[in-house]
């Protein structure tokens, strides 16, 4: 009884401390003034389903919800007038002995949206609007703060979806969730009405189709009202064909148009505009066969004074028919979509448990946020985890997740689930484990020929064409192998292992065949070695050898638990020769470096093993790293401790690599840095370039050795982290963060080739790293760093925090299901434990 009294006692405090630091109930973890704002735009959708975004302005935009990419896109298909109205939500305000009066729910424009050949090209720019914004966020809550002088009100404008680590569908839910909180500053009794309006675009995605004979209808059912979106015209056949909604839950009066006055110059939006100014209420307006009509609705209240009152809107959508990457003539559908009937049955599906899905992704975000992880750690793992929610990832009917690389202005970039990209990743394995374990049987289950060859582009449908294009990277494939290790590890679930067992292997014996990578069976990969860099290496080198060592450890960890012992020894011998070889052969007292080895003549390549885009001339081949300094050197390090196997190579000399790439890769001003490829960091701003050369460079070194990209930033500083080179490390992830601080660049979009790279998502390890965690669900293990703090876990399928003090350590599960076998404090001992089972908000005190 003490202990469940202590457990309530303790969430109660916890509350409090949040609510007296916080305006409201939603956590914050950054601030942006007025000043950071015009470049955010927050992804606000569920996983695989689609986006939009909100603005830091207070604006919803990037309307990305019908299968594609759409940056940018706001929906206005009016023709004809100067002006067109993209989707918007306003605010009517009557007070006392006044005319009403209505302003945008938004904060100024950017300045880059005033000059056009037509004047300003913002959205709704000619609106009124407030003349001060702020924006507040821990992801996936975003608020914005507007305030104005000349107004009796101060406003809120919340967004959000439900983000539940270890609860995929409650994660997976198509809508955005927008909340106004209305707060009266004056001394009288004022009348407030807001309303959204959104036009049918039903059939046009922002690149291309059509509407046609789409219709708007009003709706009611329980407590859910308002407007639903359907077509009578488009394809059904079509990835553009769907519904989406328009609804409410708030009380009040409620009015609608399902139909605007017909357009001629601006007279629709002064119609409008005076019908809502006249009285907050709307009156609809006669249909005038418009193939994309105009929908809207409103809600009015009274406010007394210092009375503060939600009005909550929700958008929910619906569109069933994703094709297969780029090829639209083949749909491979969304998995979302077989829960759902459509959009509106998205809305009476999630309203009823929509207060409850709120409590729990504030519940997760208080415990991450609130955890002694370093403050940077938390925004850069916390905001690039809002990449899962964009067109970069879905899931196909089936539920298999695939991803792009990235994702352009209103197309999918570097298709198929790149393995080299994709090997960077450490969110979706953290947060959602069965959906990682999908992406690796598309990899082995699919991708994986009988040769042992691995696609590192799945092409799709997965039954047909997930191997046709036909071409293996040695760290792409060499990384599948760790990750199918991790995802064992944290699930683990034996039969998982066993089913794609033989693919595994073949995989890795793929690396001895004749004109292989490592075809002389040494441990040392000397064949041709297509990579990250879109180029193939020709010799031993850091990158491919360190992701080729983790392999073989992995693997014979693997073969131990099955019982294969001699491919167990086969891959210990191999590992031991492949290890000495770096640290004896490719370390020069400094770094790694690459040793390069011609093959001379293309009948020395095994087929597959050259993509065509790096060097012609085999004989002396462009496109080598050679004697330069690696920023990512060490991946293949950072991903034996994440799955904590070890040191593949003398700890001593990894540190001294770490200190190199300082060293030579470090800019403290992107000035003077002369780079010939693509621009990621500028001006005065710091950063970790591709590659350093202090001492020979090849003529024509890799494509991107100039180049600054974030993920392989990551990747270097939680390696740093991991050898408690924190100084360094730290200052790394914040030089990331301080070039996308809002002004410049979206915090929420890390970019590379293509938005929302998929790379960046290597942030999460520094959560890892920093705690100290890691979980075995195979030995039923946990464990932790030593040093004194609150720590936030999670493994893909529960989450929580551990607070550790002295030899002492308090568990928390607070959602999911732990069992334990033993407990560990890195540096202060183990507790055995026997068979502990763990579930939700319950504790366990261990002493060791």
């Amino acid at each position: 009884m003490q202990k469940v009294k202590l457990t309530i006692f303790l969430l109660f405090i916890t509350s409090m401390v949040i609510a007296q630091t916080k305006s409201n109930d939603w956590p914050v973890l950054k601030t942006y003034d007025q000043e950071h704002i015009q470049k955010i735009k927050m992804p606000v959708g569920g996983f695989g389903t689609g986006t939009v975004s909100l603005k830091g302005n207070g604006a919803i935009q990037d309307w990305e919800i019908m299968n594609r990419p759409a940056k940018g896109f706001n929906p206005a298909l009016f023709k004809g007038p100067p002006v067109k109205r993209a989707p918007f939500f306003a605010l009517y305000v009557k007070e006392n002995h006044k005319k009403g009066q209505a302003v945008l729910l938004e904060g100024p424009l950017a300045n880059y949206d005033y000059e056009g050949n037509l004047g300003a090209v913002g959205s709704n720019h000619g609106l009124p609007r407030f003349d001060q914004a702020t924006f507040q966020t821990a992801y996936p809550f975003g608020q914005v703060s507007l305030k104005d002088n000349t107004l009796p009100v101060e406003v809120t404008v919340g967004a959000f979806n439900p983000l539940i680590p270890g609860n995929l569908d409650d994660s997976s839910i198509p809508t955005a969730i927008i909340n106004y909180s209305i707060k009266n500053i004056s001394n009288q009794p004022i009348t407030i009405a807001v309303a959204g309006t959104i036009q049918n675009f039903i059939g046009f995605d922002g690149r291309k189709g059509k509407a046609i004979n789409n219709k708007n209808s009003y709706k009611e059912t329980d407590n859910i009202k308002g407007v639903h979106y359907t077509t009578n015209g488009v394809d059904k056949t079509t990835e553009q064909w769907g519904t989406f909604s328009l609804a409410t839950t708030s009380k009040g009066d409620i009015s609608h148009r399902t139909n605007w006055s017909k357009v001629k110059w601006g007279d629709s939006t002064l119609d409008f505009w005076d019908d809502f100014t006249d009285n907050g209420i709307l009156e609809d307006r006669p249909p005038f066969g418009a193939d994309a009509p105009m929908g809207s609705l409103a809600v009015k209240k009274i406010l007394n004074p210092d009375e503060t009152k939600d009005i909550k809107f929700l958008v929910t959508w619906h569109f069933p028919n994703r094709p297969a990457w780029r090829n639209t003539k083949t749909i491979v559908g969304n998995y979302y979509a077989t829960k759902y009937k459509d959009s509106w049955d998205v809305l009476e599906q999630t309203v009823p448990k929509l207060s409850v899905l709120e409590n729990k992704t504030k519940e997760f975000v208080n415990a991450f946020i609130s955890s002694d992880i370093p403050e940077i750690i938390k925004e850069s793992a916390l905001f690039n985890l809002a990449h899962l929610r964009t067109q970069l990832a879905f899931r196909t009917k089936e539920g298999f997740m695939l991803g792009y690389e990235g994702t352009g202005p209103n197309v999918g970039r570097g298709i198929g689930s790149c393995t080299h990209v994709w090997n960077y990743e450490q969110t979706t394995p953290f947060l959602f484990g069965e959906l990682s374990k999908t992406m690796r049987v598309t990899e082995f289950g699919y991708a994986t020929d009988d040769n042992g060859l691995m696609s590192f582009r799945i092409q799709l449908p997965l039954k047909t064409d997930a191997q046709k294009f036909g071409s293996a990277a040695a760290d792409g494939q060499m990384g599948a192998i760790m990750k199918f290790y991790r995802e064992w590890q944290l699930s683990g679930d034996d039969a998982f292992l066993k089913v794609h067992w033989p693919k595994v292997k073949k995989a890795l014996e793929f690396c001895w065949i004749p004109g292989g990578w490592d075809a002389n069976k040494d441990g040392v990969m000397e064949g041709a070695q297509h990579n990250t860099m879109d180029v193939e290496y020709f010799g031993p080198n850091p990158q491919m050898g360190f992701w080729y060592l983790g392999a073989l450890r992995t693997m014979e960890e693997m073969a131990t638990y099955l019982g294969e012992n001699k491919l167990a020894k086969t891959c210990r011998l191999l590992f031991n020769k492949g290890s000495k070889y770096l640290d004896e052969q490719l370390f020069n007292g400094e770094y790694y470096e690459q040793e390069i080895i011609p093959p001379m003549l293309s009948e020395n390549i095994a087929e597959g093993l050259m993509k065509g885009l790096g060097a012609k001339d085999l004989t002396t081949p462009d496109y080598q790293l050679g004697e330069g300094v690696l920023i990512d050197q060490l991946i293949g390090q950072v991903m034996a401790h994440v799955l904590d196997i070890g040191y593949l190579t003398k700890q001593e000399n990894i540190v001294k690599t770490n200190n190199a790439i300082i060293k030579y890769n470090y800019r403290k001003s992107m000035l003077k840095h002369p780079n010939f490829m693509r621009s990621y960091a500028l001006g005065n701003e710091s950063a970790l370039v591709m590659a350093g050369y202090p001492n020979e460079r090849p003529k024509k070194p890799f494509p991107y050795f100039t180049e600054v990209m974030t993920g392989f930033e990551y990747a270097a500083a939680v390696e740093m982290l991991y050898e408690n080179q924190n100084e360094i490390g730290l200052k790394t992830i914040q030089d990331v963060r301080d070039r996308y601080d809002g002004k410049k660049r979206n915090p929420f979009n890390e970019a590379e080739f293509g938005n929302h790279y998929a790379r960046s998502m290597m942030a999460w390890a520094g959560v890892l790293a920093t705690t100290g965690f890691h979980y075995s669900a195979v030995e039923k293990s946990i464990t932790f760093t030593s040093k004194s703090g609150t720590y936030f876990w999670s493994n893909g399928y529960s989450y929580g925090t551990c607070l550790v003090k002295d030899k002492e350590a308090e568990l928390t599960v607070i959602s999911g299901s732990l069992e334990l076998n033993r407990f560990t404090l890195k540096g202060s001992g183990t507790k055995k434990l026997k068979g502990i089972k763990m579930f939700s908000n319950e504790k366990l005190n261990i002493k060791l």
